[in-house]
């Protein structure tokens, strides 16, 4: 029998502790569906973070060297000026270093918000702030009920 076929014979303290369980298990599984979307985006900014800093660090420490191995090597084989050899080898590298710029790019472009667990708990928030508290004047006569001492046993 579920617990909904129930609903007539169960005490208000059932009721209650039903519903705060059903409603714990609900903020549960929202968090963890906010953890499991943040957890893709993180990895996408990752990649992308990953990807830029390659780029930066091949542009800084593989010029110098490479630079003047390809620009020196340029000239033997073409017989053109040391300069325009040079000019040629760093036009090479910012076009190298741009591609990677442009995947760093493109990896954060897809970075998106949480947007099911945004809705989901939007959804959650208008449906407990539509919940009516229910109504005890009728019970006590109008007076509001006295305060109950609990016993720790």
């Amino acid at each position: 029998m579920s617990a909904a076929d129930d609903g007539g014979n169960r005490s208000l303290g059932q009721l209650v502790a039903t519903a705060t369980t059903e409603l714990s298990a609900l903020m549960h599984d929202e968090i963890a569906l906010a953890k499991a979307e943040l957890r893709v985006g993180a990895k996408k900014a990752a990649v992308g973070s990953g990807a830029g800093m390659v780029a930066g660090v091949l542009l800084l420490f593989s010029l110098p060297v490479l630079s003047f191995a390809l620009a020196y090597g340029m000239r033997s084989w073409t017989g053109l000026g040391l300069a325009w050899c040079f000019l040629i080898v760093g036009g090479i590298y910012w076009l190298f270093a741009g591609i990677l710029g442009l995947l760093a790019l493109l990896k954060f472009k897809k970075v998106k918000a949480p947007k099911r667990s945004i809705s989901s708990s939007k959804e959650t928030a208008a449906v407990l702030g539509s919940v009516k508290p229910h109504p005890r004047a009728g019970s006590n006569g109008g007076r509001p009920a006295p305060d109950v001492t609990r016993s720790s046993a």
